[in-house]
């Protein structure tokens, strides 16, 4: 109903933690109710044709395993352009961490430390 899927595809033995939306609709139903909270979400923008996006992938999957105080969320850029764009996600893979609906870090490219850095940084803030 949220427009959520799973996105493990046989990568885990597991149902995926990270949210996949692949409608307008879904994302803006979970971004209006996320953005009420004091939850950090971590959005991947990322596309099926980028390396270094699927690179990340199984990363993102332990994580949100991980940290399950934090919401992760995938978004391929070619389904939702036009989140992509009021996101000013123009490289792959682009993650930006946001709390209470505003952007608060972002990271171009798959640079795993830092990313990871600033999720512990933010989470609990």
């Amino acid at each position: 109903m949220g427009g959520a899927a799973s996105t493990a595809h046989g990568s885990s033995s597991e149902s995926s933690l990270v949210l996949s939306f692949h409608s307008m609709a879904g994302w803006q139903e979970h971004f209006n109710a996320i953005k009420e909270t004091d939850q950090l979400m971590v959005i991947d923008f990322s596309a099926t044709w980028c390396g270094p996006c699927r690179m990340m992938e199984p990363l993102l999957q332990q994580w949100a395993a991980e940290h399950t105080e934090v919401v992760f969320v995938k978004l391929d850029v070619d389904e939702l352009k036009d989140v992509a764009c009021e996101w000013r996600a123009d490289a792959m893979p682009t993650f930006v961490l946001v709390k209470k609906g505003k952007e608060i870090e972002r990271i171009v490219g798959a640079r795993k430390d830092e990313l990871l850095y600033k999720i512990k940084k933010h989470k609990s803030c």
